[in-house]
């Protein structure tokens, strides 16, 4: 496609004297700009895919796929579990106490969400049976006590053996007027999702222990449900809505956190279009670039003209000359972003240690690591995306550069 000459002159042009100083600066700013680019898209794209993949499967590894309601009091949960349990799809129907409480030591008092449930549907469950990092899970399934995150442990300033009264807004009717009902539990064990807000506010306590403690011996606030394909959610949830019957109501995990992952699509999009800005900036230094240097050669062109150089071959001089600025460019941005994408969180620790700040605290960004995801698909694109701006901003300057009449250039030289 192009000859050895074309090749010869356009890369010599890269190279630029002393004198054209400073268009090889432009050209060198072109190229940074584009490998700056390039690698902020792909890295800011991975840390988004990131996340969404790790907020979403630990959400739903906690919190369920779908939850059954009852219009009434949800009295007869084990049946219904049952035939939710029948669903093609459905790994785990397990009855639920759900409830606000006051989590209170002599040292520290704090807000936390108590959740009641069996051992044996608990230990099901897919972070937490991996997730004790203190105690025994079997005292909890044997019904000797509550199950605390570490963080909120660490908050409330005990440990694995130790107690918290737990204060109930419901409280008890006395002659003297409502009087909050309170109770000290023994914690057994602490877990560490990985997750903030559940590390440092969930407490897991033993189905009939929270139905003494909430006073409801017979029945459960709800049914949560696992499944094993939650992308596929909307036919189960169908599925299910047919086996429960009337007079339940069955909410999947889209209508729950759909404002949530929506809000983080947006973000993203935003912060790609945001990004992208960049390289089109570096695509317009691309042109500046050549534009000077069509200048700056106008006598050097004219010369090749006049030796039998064809517009033809002019222009494609050029257009190779800009358009390896954009493929260099954009092959660098693309082994730094995967780089710097696949060791992100070693990076942010290297950064924080020479600093000594917190860069990213997991109250913040509720996760305890800083993840990223690379998809191929997205990193072609942005590639892609670079290399045609790029291919783009080199087309009018060598069009001009093939329009140079070599008498004019001449004559003023």
């Amino acid at each position: 496609m192009f000859s050895a000459f074309e090749r010869l002159v356009a890369f010599r042009y890269l190279r630029a004297r002393r004198k054209e100083g400073f268009v090889s600066v432009i050209a060198a700013f072109s190229l940074v700009g584009i490998a700056l680019g390039v690698g902020t898209l792909i890295v800011v794209m991975s840390v988004m895919n990131g996340f969404r993949e790790e907020l979403l499967s630990r959400i739903l590894g906690l919190n369920g796929h779908m939850m059954v309601y009852a219009e009434e009091a949800f009295t007869d949960y084990d049946g219904v579990a049952q035939k939710v349990a029948g669903v093609d799809g459905v790994t785990i129907a397990a009855p639920l106490i759900e409830g606000q409480v006051m989590a209170t030591t002599r040292e520290s008092a704090t807000g936390a969400l108590v959740r009641g449930l069996r051992g044996a549907d608990l230990a099901k469950y897919p972070f937490i049976g991996t997730s004790i990092n203190g105690g025994s899970f079997d005292a909890f399934a044997q019904g000797g006590g509550i199950l605390v995150g570490d963080r909120l442990a660490a908050r409330l300033k005990v440990g694995v053996g130790g107690q918290i009264t737990l204060i109930s807004p419901q409280g008890n009717p006395t002659v003297m007027g409502v009087v909050p009902r309170a109770r000290a539990f023994t914690i057994v064990a602490t877990f560490n999702v990985g997750m903030y807000e559940y590390d440092s506010s969930f407490i897991y306590m033993p189905l009939d222990l929270a139905q003494l403690y909430f006073k409801i011996p017979d029945a459960v606030t709800g049914l949560e449900v696992m499944t094993t394909k939650p992308d596929q959610i909307g036919p189960l949830a169908l599925a299910a809505r047919k086996a429960v019957g009337p007079g339940y109501r069955v909410i999947d995990w889209r209508q729950t956190n759909s404002h949530f992952f929506n809000a983080l699509q947006v973000e993203r999009n935003v912060m790609f279009v945001i990004l992208a800005l960049i390289v089109l900036v570096a695509a317009f230094n691309i042109i500046a670039g050549l534009i000077m240097v069509v200048k700056d050669k106008g006598r050097d062109i004219a010369i090749m003209r006049t030796m039998g150089a064809t517009r033809g071959q002019i222009m494609r001089i050029f257009f190779m000359n800009g358009a390896a600025i954009g493929i260099v460019g954009t092959l660098l941005g693309l082994g730094l972003g995967v780089a710097f994408a696949l060791h992100i969180d070693q990076i942010k620790g290297w950064v924080e240690s020479l600093t000594g700040t917190e860069l990213f605290a997991p109250e913040i960004r509720f996760l305890s690591q800083l993840p990223a995801k690379i998809e191929l698909g997205e990193v072609v694109t942005v590639v892609l995306m670079a290399l045609g701006l790029s291919l783009l901003a080199t087309i009018y300057p060598s069009w001009r550069a093939a329009r140079v009449d070599p008498v004019e250039a001449l004559r003023y030289e």
